[in-house]
C-alpha cells in the first residue's frame, strides 16, 4: 500500500514558509531547528529537513544525513546550554508510531538523571519561558 502525499499544509511546511511563527535555534540550507511548542523537556527542540518529506520512509538519504549531522550539533548544544545529563532523541513515523505532524522531524530533549520527561498533555508552554531558552541555546551554537 502506498503511503499517503506529503501535505504542504503541514504544521512545519508552514513555519518554513514564514506563516507560523516559531523560536528559531539555528539554521543552515537543509536543515531547521526550532522549540518545540509543547516541551516535553526544558530545552525541547525539534529539526526538521527544509525539503518535504512526510517522515523515515520517503526523506531522501541526503537530507537525513544532514537532519541528523544537526541534530547531532543540537544535541550537544543542549546539553551545554542546560548542563543536562544526556539527551533523548526520538523519531515517530506513520500513526503507529506515534506522529502527528506529518513532516519528518526528530526531538531532540535534554535530560537530567532521576528527572522523568513531563507528559505530552498537547498544552502549549509559556511563549517568555521558549523564547529563553532557544536564546540559552543560541548562545552556546555561537
Amino acid at each position: 500500500m502506498p503511503a499517503p502525499a506529503y501535505d504542504d499544509q503541514n504544521v512545519f511546511a508552514k513555519i518554513m514558509r514564514g506563516e507560523l511563527p516559531s523560536h528559531k535555534v539555528y539554521e543552515d540550507d537543509k536543515t531547521l531547528a526550532i522549540m518545540d511548542i509543547m516541551p516535553r523537556g526544558d530545552g525541547h527542540l525539534l529539526v526538521i529537513p527544509k525539503a518535504p518529506s512526510r517522515n523515515i520512509f520517503d526523506i531522501s538519504a541526503e537530507d537525513l544525513n544532514a537532519v541528523m549531522a544537526t541534530v547531532q550539533k543540537m544535541a550537544h548544544a543542549v546539553v551545554q546550554a542546560f548542563g543536562a545529563d544526556g539527551t533523548t532523541i526520538q523519531q515517530f513515523s506513520e500513526p503507529a508510531g506515534g506522529q502527528v505532524v506529518f513532516h519528518t522531524h526528530v526531538h531532540v530533549i535534554p535530560r537530567f538523571e532521576g528527572v522523568p520527561l513531563r507528559p505530552h498533555t498537547g498544552d502549549m508552554a509559556d511563549n517568555d519561558s521558549l523564547a529563553r531558552h532557544a536564546e540559552k541555546i543560541r548562545a552556546v551554537l555561537g
